[in-house]
Order: structure tokens, then sequence, then C-alpha cells
């Protein structure tokens, strides 16, 4: 039975009542030992695992939450390779873009480094299979400066073929890791559960890799209702890894430069497609141009969208009225393998894209690593503040705009190093940790996942708690119904809010593993959003408009010309100050 409670905060919060029976609890117990573990079996992931195949024959595990097959951000595939050095230009360039794209805040020692092995890694994934589109001279098809086109609906599983054939490579689909496990600021492994059985595990690793990939679900979207799920960005990677990370004591960085998507409206297509496929321009109401009004960078397309819309001048669209026969038919193919909603959308309407333009809107923000800086604040090879602890792809701070490629090449960056790291380590082969301490932590955590599996008589369901969490940070931490503005007093509010709901989690409960799942994607997604309520309110100035439009300081500062960062230490989160990175750096943590 399911009754509604009107807190005293004002958010509406659904109570379940009564007694649902039986319950479960954990009823297995695993420990495993491995040299290298895995954290998601995604793009990065399952690159790194290659490469350390390549390198050794140290023991992997992958610990992957859905099924290695379909998942990460190339579940569904995608349809152009969105970095890549094409013929007549350098790595350097692109550096120089994506420094241009965030406005100076990059680590421009790990732009370099990825942006080196662009073409390396795409040059592995055709041998591997992949189909990349060749003109009649058998030289790739570009799309602009730094892509190239590609059938790539095929390209998670090509990976997931290619890790299945590794020896000693164990991949454990369908578990939910919760925890690492820390010793000393040296990593010893990590914690987490099956979820389709009553299982707990610790993993022991002497090395550790996260790539959970970003966070997304924090705000509230444009979707609202059953469909708050249906985003640009997977609803499934909720900053698992950022959570982890954060109350381990690691330190991160610019979680203020959220990421805005600039999308078809209703279908939450790419817009890039269209864009830099037929070269469509935005245009107001009126048909006017204002791209070249605002700017031309990825947060400066969303801000002039916004205001266009505030200002009278909207709905905002990409022109592709009067394009050709052949264009039509191009974008419908590409949407139809990578969002199939917007051909649909094409069909339904009985209007090509020649005759009708595309209505364009902003996206909820994310926390992405892979389109913006954020993430964990890592060394050259990747490594975090963590000792053993190395990150990559969209949860790695520091290194925008690297997509699917530049994931690939941190995946490999990191397993050279972690091999590197091994090779000159000299171990007994004995465990870190004797048998029965191995055995005490687990029971430890089982108790803490059998805390959420017990009945009790009166709680808040997930969901309710999930759908006020995105309300606060739509409503006080610049999400859409804000045009992603804040100041320092809605900030300050939406922290409150964020601690409450946090208080309010310790009495949900699960009625399977599954729905265990979803307790800890909530509480991952809490912890995350009071990195971004904090780091918002420590860069005083606008640096990147609607990324971080903050009313308090709306105009942008070179005093700011630096790295904001975060350590949470005693049960609170210390902001941290650093000086820009050059490109030809070899970043060493000193402190």
């Amino acid at each position: 039975m399911y009754s509604i409670f009107r807190y005293k905060n004002g958010l509406k919060l659904v109570i379940k009542r009564g007694s649902r029976g039986r319950y479960m609890k954990i009823e297995n117990k695993k420990i495993l030992h491995t040299d290298i573990l895995i954290i998601g079996g995604g793009t990065a992931g399952c690159y790194a695992a290659l490469t350390i195949r390549e390198k050794s024959d140290y023991s992997i595990i992958i610990a992957e939450k859905a099924n290695i097959k379909r998942s990460g951000c190339l579940a569904a595939g995608v349809n152009a390779i969105n970095a890549y050095i094409v013929k007549g230009r350098k790595p350097e360039d692109y550096v120089d873009y994506a420094k241009k794209d965030a406005d100076g805040i990059v680590r421009e020692d790990l732009l370099m480094t990825m942006s080196e092995g662009l073409n390396r890694v795409t040059d592995k994934m055709e041998k591997l299979g992949l189909v990349i589109l060749k003109d009649e001279n058998g030289e790739y098809v570009a799309r602009g400066n730094r892509n190239i086109k590609i059938n790539g609906e095929n390209m998670k599983p090509l990976l997931a073929e290619a890790v299945s054939k590794l020896t000693d490579c164990t991949v454990i689909n369908r578990i939910n890791i919760t925890d690492y496990i820390v010793e000393k600021n040296t990593i010893k492994g990590a914690y987490g559960f099956s979820i389709e059985d009553a299982t707990a595990y610790e993993i022991r690793a002497k090395k550790v890799l996260c790539a959970t990939g970003g966070a997304a679900g924090l705000y509230r979207p444009n979707n609202p209702g059953f469909s708050r799920h249906k985003m640009w960005y997977p609803p499934f990677n909720t900053g698992a890894g950022y959570a982890m990370g954060i109350r381990s004591g690691a330190e991160m960085t610019t979680f203020e430069m959220r990421f805005i998507a600039l999308r078809c409206k209703d279908t939450i297509a790419p817009t890039g497609t269209i864009a830099q496929g037929v070269g469509a321009k935005q245009v107001n109401s009126l048909g006017e141009v204002y791209e070249t009004k605002y700017g031309l960078t990825t947060s400066e397309r969303v801000y002039g969208t916004v205001m266009e819309n505030l200002e009278g001048r909207g709905p905002c669209y990409l022109r592709t009225e009067g394009i050709s026969p052949q264009q039509d038919e191009s974008l419908r193919k590409a949407y139809l393998n990578m969002a199939p909603s917007q051909t649909l959308k094409w069909v339904e309407a009985g209007k090509n894209p020649s005759e009708q333009n595309v209505e364009i809107e902003g996206t909820e923000p994310y926390i992405v690593g892979g389109h913006t800086a954020s993430g964990y604040w890592v060394n050259t090879e990747r490594e975090t503040t963590i000792h053993g602890l190395y990150a990559a792809g969209d949860v790695a701070g520091g290194c925008p705009q690297k997509y699917v490629t530049g994931a690939m090449v941190e995946g490999e960056i990191a397993a050279i190093d972690m091999v590197s790291k091994l090779d000159a380590d000299t171990f007994d082969g004995s465990p870190d940790t004797s048998a029965f301490d191995e055995k005490k932590a687990l029971d430890a955590k089982a108790s803490e996942y059998d805390h959420f599996l017990t009945e009790r008589s009166l709680m808040f369901t997930t969901e309710a708690i999930e759908e006020a969490m995105q309300k606060v940070m739509d409503n006080y931490a610049g999400g859409i119904s804000t045009h992603y503005q804040f100041n320092g007093k809605q900030l300050a509010l939406a922290k409150e809010k964020i601690n409450h709901l946090i208080e309010l989690t310790g009495d949900l409960y699960a009625s399977d593993m599954h729905e265990l799942m979803f307790i800890y994607e909530l509480k991952e997604r809490l912890t995350v959003c009071l990195s971004v309520i904090a780091h918002l309110g420590a860069r005083k100035e606008t640096r990147w408009h609607s990324f971080a439009e903050n009313l308090d300081y709306p105009d942008k500062s070179d005093d700011w010309m630096k790295y904001v960062n975060s350590r949470y230490e005693n049960g609170q989160l210390h902001m941290i100050y650093r000086e820009l990175v050059g490109r030809e750096a070899r970043y060493e943590h000193n402190d």
C-alpha cells in the first residue's frame, strides 16, 4: 500500500506502508583474487583488458553491472568516430581544439597523450572488424576536421568478443560494485553484489582500473514522470565510480564544468550528425542564424539557444530545409543506426529533413569526463591520488572531448602503466590480508547490504527520493527550469536538501537484488550531487555559459585560470586549487 506524504521542505515523497512478507538476505559470499580488477566493461574497460593481455599474463577480472556484450555508452552503437586525426591534421591540433572549447581549463598533458593514440586505437578496431566508410580512393570518409564515418552498431560486441578470447580474463556480468577497499591510501580491491542472486563479493586486486562512466540522472530531465530516464547519456551510468572515489578520499576535478547536450527536441538525438553532416546552421524562429552571435564552443551553442528562447525568438532549429534528397537519405540512415526515434519522427510527420527544420533544445546537465573535464584527478599515466587506482574514459577528469576513441586510449595508457608497475613490484604471492580478515570484512559489507533487504514497516521509496533529488538539483543547482543559472543562496539550499535526502536513504527497502542496485545507484547520485554543488559554488566566475552560469559572478576572470578540485576528508568536502598543467609535462602526484 502506498500513501503520499508532504515533507516540511516541500518535497512530495511516497511512503510504503504495510508488510511485504518474507524478505531476502545475502545467502552467498565470495572472495576472489586477481592481479588487476577492471570495474566497468564498457569502452575503456574492454580496451584496457586487451592491452593488459598484449603486454603481460597478469590475471584480470572485469566486473560489469550489465552484460559486457551490450554495455556502456557504446551499447546501441555510434555512426562516427568523433575523435580522430584526419589527413592534414596533427595531435597538437586536437589539443588546441579541446583547449579552446573548454576555455583553457584542461590538462594539456592528458589531451596530448590521448590525441597521440587516437588513430592507433582506431586502426586496432578496424582490425577487429569495425566497418569504417571509405571513398573511391580508399581513404576514410571524414566528417569535419576531427571525425570519420563508421558503421558502428556492432562496435561494442566486437570489443566484447575480443575480450572473451583472452586467457585468464574473467568477466563477471550483472555485478554491482559499491565500494573500494582502500588501506593507507592504497587500493586493495572492491566490494559488490550480484544483481541476479543473493551473493556478496569481495574482489582483492593489486591494481584497479575504474571505468564506470559518468553520472546521469542527477537533474530533472526534459521528459519527467515515467520517461524521466529518457536522456542523452546512458541512465545506468549513475556516477558509481565518482562516488566510490569521493568516499575513499580520492581527489576529484572540475565537477563544475557540467555537460549540457544540445539535442533534437523530444528524441534527444545528437545534433552533430545534422550540423556537421549537412552543414546545418542554428537558426531562430525568424530564420536568423544566431550561432555566431554567441560563439561556437559547445557551451556557447547551448547558451545561444537558451537566450534566443528567453528573448522571444524561439523555437530554435537546425536549418535543414532545402538540403538535397541524398542528404535526406543520409540523415535518415545515420539516425536509424544510432537514434531511431529521430528517423521515426520524420516518418510519422510525413516530412523529410529537407521539408522541415529540426527543433533543438538543451538537455539536463550531466557530469561526464568524455565531453568536459570532470572526473578523477589523475597523473599523466591515469593513476588517481589513491595508489594503484586508475581511471579511464568518462570517469577520468582533465581530458575533455575524448569520446569513444579517447576512452580507449586512456584505457590503454592506464593498462600499460599498471603492467609496468606490477613488473617492477616484488610480490611473494600471498594476499595482503589474512583469510580471516578478508572474511570479516566481507561479513561487514554483507550486513550493510542486508540492512536494505530487511523488511521495515515504514519507509520512503527509492523512486520518490530520486525524483525529489532531481527536483532539488533542477530548482537550486542550475537545471533546465532555471535556464541552467544558479546563485550562492540557491546552492546552499540545494546542499541542505540533498543532505536531508541522504539521511532518508537509510530507511529504504529492497525486495530483491535488483531493487538493492537501485538503492545504491541513488546513493551514488546523491554523493555526486553534493560534489557538483560544492564545485559550482567554488568557482567564482562564469567561464562556461550554461555549463556553469553563476549569477553571483556573471563574468569571466583570469584569476580563475586554475583547476577547482576537491577531496573528501573527515566527513567534509575540502576544495583544492591547482595551477594549469602544460602539454609537455609528465604530471605526478606530489601530495
